[in-house]
Order: structure tokens, then C-alpha cells, then sequence
């Protein structure tokens, strides 16, 4: 009668003894996977694209990559950030730091990173093609270093790619097409290269830009018409590009556009007069260095946020009949070295709209034909500074 208690008891207590061991097994190997998971699985992938990606920097003056050893986590390494879930690498951000060296390919590996940042260092040689394989990348920012070559078609496979930054670099040839797949691309900026080849057709099928910039280029040819489909596009930057021809009358049709420069090219052509109308938005329109025709268009004075308006330089003719008076902001007035002038005496009338402009300081009419009148008070034969 005594034992069955005791037995009973005995049992219990290897019961719970069982437990505390199983519970105590399975806290050891998830503290052993947690260690792991720091420089094995998935992880150890990332670890080793960053070791990578170190052992092909030259100089590294200001030793920013010094904590990258095993001392530290990687995800503690300086410029470089991971998720708090999984510990991958999501963001890199090397940004000014004078790094010499080639980019590696093995970056293609850090596949959860988002934003890849290294502008403004020293890295030359080709862009990796093996870029293509970060398909959660948002921001990729190459600007300002000096990689040469052609402009990678795998990047295409970057299908959630929002912002491409490869300006102030080498590159040359020609876009690529591939980079019209890129679906959700906002930013697109490219300027300060070498890249020939025109801006193709198929730049209108990437209907989520909003930001195209690629001056100083020697694209040559004409303003594909295309262009007119990206209905979200707010700026077009496309200075010194050697383009031709007219400015198709689709672009006109972008409403949401601010900012519209096309300086320093060959472009002919006149201007839709009802331009102010049709883009209402306008901060910047700069158009200078061209050999365009006609009238400025009386409809600018719409554009009541307008802040520098820049015309010079062009064969535009007939009389200045904006009502500047309606543009509060502007600051910046570029007008000269035009054919405008009959030489009637009120043909200047439009500098009494002026005096409600007080933002404005620059004020440039200079070799013009205009007819002044005794009581306009400008000299009109250089840049004024008021």
C-alpha cells in the first residue's frame, strides 16, 4: 500500500524532470541556431557578399570599413543596416566616404537590400550586371564616381527599382531597352555621361516616371513624341543633349509638369501660344540656346508660379506681350538676344508690368530691336541686378 504513492510520486517527478529537459534542449538549439544565423544560412551569404565587396576597394581614407571584421556583427558594420526580423542586409550607405576600388559583384547577393548607396566616391570599371538579381531594390545611387562602360540591361530585373541615380559618371552607349520593363520607376537621372544613341521611342512606355534628367549627354536626334504618354512626369531635364527638331506637341500635354528645360540644343520650331494654359505649373521653364521661332507665348503670365523663365538666345520675334505683373515669383528673367522689335514706340509697355515683380533680380533684354520710351527707366543693353 505504502509504494503506490511513492511510485506515483517517482513518476511525477520524471515527468517534470522530462519536461525541464525538453524545454531546456529546445532553448540550447535555438540559442545555437540564433549564434549560427549570424554567419551561416541566408546570412552567411550576405556576409561573405560584404567581405567581397571590401576586398575590392583600394583606399578607403577614412577607414569607414575598419569595423567591417568579426569583431562585430555585420549588421553593426558602418553603412550598413538589417532587418530587425531576419538580420539580412536591406540598406547600404557609403556616401562621400573618397572609396577607391571596383565594384564587386558579389553585391548581387545581398538579395534583401533595398537602397544601395555609394554616390559620390571614387569606384570605377563596369557597373555588375549581377545588380539585376536584387529584385527588392527601391534606390539605386552610382552618381558622381567613375564607372565606364554601358548601362547594365539586367537591371531591368530590379522590378520594384523606384529611383536609378547614375549621373556625373563614364558611361556610354546607348539606353537600353530593357530598362522600359522597369515598371514602377519614378526617378530616372543620367546626366554628366557619355551616352549617344538618341532618347528612344520606348523611354514613353515607363509610364511611372515622374523625373527624367540627362543633360550634358550627346544623345543627338529629335524629342521622341512618346514622351507625351508619361503622364505622371513633373520634370525634364535635358540640356545640352544635341538634340533636333521640334518639341513634339504631345509634350505639351503633361499638365503636371514644373520644371521644363531643353537649353543649349538645335531645337525649331515656335511655341504653342496657349503653352500657359497647357502648363499651368510651371517653377522652371528654361529653353535658351535654341533656334526658336514666333512669339513668346502671352499665355506664360498663367504660370503664376513661374520663377525663372529663360529665352534668350533663340530667333523669336514679333512683341513681348506677357503680363509679367502676374508672376509673383519669379526672379529670374532671360529674354534677350532675340529678333523681337518693330521699332514702335510702345513695344516696351511690358516693363511696367515689372514693378510687381519684387523677387525679381535678374533682368536680361539685351540685343534686342526694341523701341524704348523716354520713360522706361531700365537700361536694356546688359544683365540688370536689381
Amino acid at each position: 500500500m505504502s509504494r503506490q504513492p511513492m511510485n506515483s510520486c517517482l513518476a511525477s517527478s520524471s515527468h517534470i524532470a522530462a519536461v525541464f529537459l525538453f524545454h531546456c534542449l529546445v532553448i540550447f538549439f535555438l540559442t545555437i541556431s540564433n549564434i549560427s544565423s549570424s554567419y551561416g544560412g541566408n546570412n552567411e551569404t550576405d556576409y561573405q557578399a560584404l567581405l567581397k565587396f571590401k576586398s575590392m576597394i583600394t583606399n578607403d581614407p577614412y577607414r569607414v570599413l575598419n569595423s567591417w571584421n568579426d569583431s562585430f556583427h555585420f549588421c553593426d558594420w558602418g553603412g550598413v543596416s538589417c532587418g530587425k526580423r531576419h538580420k539580412r542586409v536591406t540598406r547600404v550607405e557609403l556616401v562621400s566616404k573618397g572609396l577607391e576600388g571596383s565594384l564587386s559583384p558579389h553585391v548581387g547577393n545581398l538579395t534583401f537590400v533595398r537602397e544601395f548607396l555609394l554616390f559620390n566616391n571614387s569606384f570605377e570599371g563596369t557597373i555588375p550586371h549581377e545588380l539585376g538579381r536584387l529584385s527588392r531594390l527601391r534606390i539605386l545611387h552610382l552618381s558622381s564616381n567613375k564607372f565606364s562602360g554601358d548601362i547594365p540591361t539586367n537591371l531591368s530585373r530590379c522590378s520594384n527599382l523606384e529611383m536609378l541615380y547614375l549621373d556625373n559618371n563614364k558611361l556610354v552607349g546607348s539606353l537600353p531597352k530593357e530598362i522600359s520593363f522597369l515598371s514602377k520607376l519614378k526617378s530616372l537621372i543620367l546626366d554628366d555621361n557619355h551616352l549617344t544613341g538618341g532618347i528612344p521611342p520606348f523611354m514613353g512606355n515607363i509610364t511611372s516616371m515622374e523625373v527624367f534628367s540627362a543633360q550634358r549627354n550627346p544623345f543627338g536626334g529629335s524629342i521622341p513624341h512618346t514622351l507625351g504618354h508619361l503622364k505622371r512626369l513633373r520634370e525634364i531635364w535635358c540640356s545640352g543633349c544635341s538634340l533636333y527638331g521640334t518639341i513634339p506637341h504631345s509634350i505639351y500635354n503633361l499638365s503636371l509638369l514644373t520644371h521644363f528645360a531643353l537649353p543649349a540644343n538645335r531645337l525649331t520650331g515656335s511655341l504653342p501660344l496657349a503653352l500657359g494654359v497647357m502648363l499651368p505649373h510651371l517653377v522652371f521653364l528654361q529653353l535658351r540656346m535654341n533656334q526658336l521661332t514666333g512669339l513668346l507665348p502671352p499665355s506664360i503670365s498663367n504660370c503664376s508660379k513661374l520663377g525663372l523663365l529663360e529665352m534668350s538666345f533663340n530667333r523669336f520675334s514679333g512683341t513681348v506681350s506677357i503680363d509679367f505683373g502676374k508672376l509673383r515669383d519669379i526672379y529670374g528673367l532671360f529674354i534677350g538676344n532675340n529678333l523681337y522689335g518693330r521699332g514702335e514706340a510702345d513695344e516696351m509697355k511690358f516693363i511696367d508690368s515689372l514693378k510687381n515683380c519684387s523677387k525679381l533680380e535678374v533682368l536680361e533684354l539685351s540685343t534686342c530691336n526694341f523701341q524704348a520710351d523716354q520713360s522706361v527707366i531700365f537700361p536694356i543693353s546688359y544683365v540688370i541686378s536689381m
